[in-house]
């Protein structure tokens, strides 16, 4: 008899649209908070990036422009407002991780903000062992869970990546939790 992984950890998901091909210029974020498998809490905010600079393959994708967020705070004032959800959580969800951690990174590094140590889960991974899907896009993984989308807006992009992690089968998603490595250990962190 194999011993059933038990619930999933906290975590949470996250999504960040961008100005430009710049990774700091984020001007959206979404995040989803879960606990004991439940929506605890979700956020959608706009972000003022450092520059005006939006191109316009970017803006063509999630509709944003300068004149959108002029007036939002900086990432490094939304931090102090946001900061909490990432609190003793197992890992940070994301579809297609590398590009979303990339983000968090140069906006943390940028206003000279701790980032979160929490591991990524690319949801993207996961739908691909998970589901036999001939595309693992959001939008294609979504329909295939008939969860409803609206593309492209960061807040409903971070639901879409909790609703992958709280439907895959759970043993596919603990083996993709990265283990601490052992400098962390030593150094007592992440």
């Amino acid at each position: 008899m194999t011993q059933s992984p038990g619930p999933l950890p906290s975590f949470v998901a996250i999504d960040f649209e961008t100005a430009n091909a710049s990774r700091d210029s984020a001007c959206a974020i979404g995040i989803t908070r879960v606990e004991e498998e439940t929506v605890v809490a979700q956020c959608s905010r706009l972000i003022r990036p450092p520059t005006q600079d939006f191109d316009y393959f970017c803006t063509r994708i999630h509709g944003l422009r300068w004149s959108d967020v002029w007036r939002e705070p900086t990432f490094g004032d939304l931090w102090a407002d946001i900061e909490y959800l990432f609190a003793d959580i197992v890992f940070i969800a994301a579809h297609n991780a590398s590009f979303d951690r990339s983000v968090l990174r140069a906006c943390c590094e940028l206003y000279e903000l701790q980032m979160p140590s929490s591991p990524f889960v690319d949801t993207v991974k996961l739908a691909r062992k998970s589901w036999n899907l001939p595309s693992v896009k959001l939008s294609k993984v979504c329909e295939h869970l008939e969860f409803p989308l609206n593309h492209h807006e960061a807040g409903s992009d971070a639901a879409a990546c909790a609703h992958i992690i709280l439907r895959a089968p759970i043993d596919e998603v603990t083996r993709l939790i990265p283990e601490r490595s052992k400098a962390q250990q030593r150094l007592g962190k992440g």
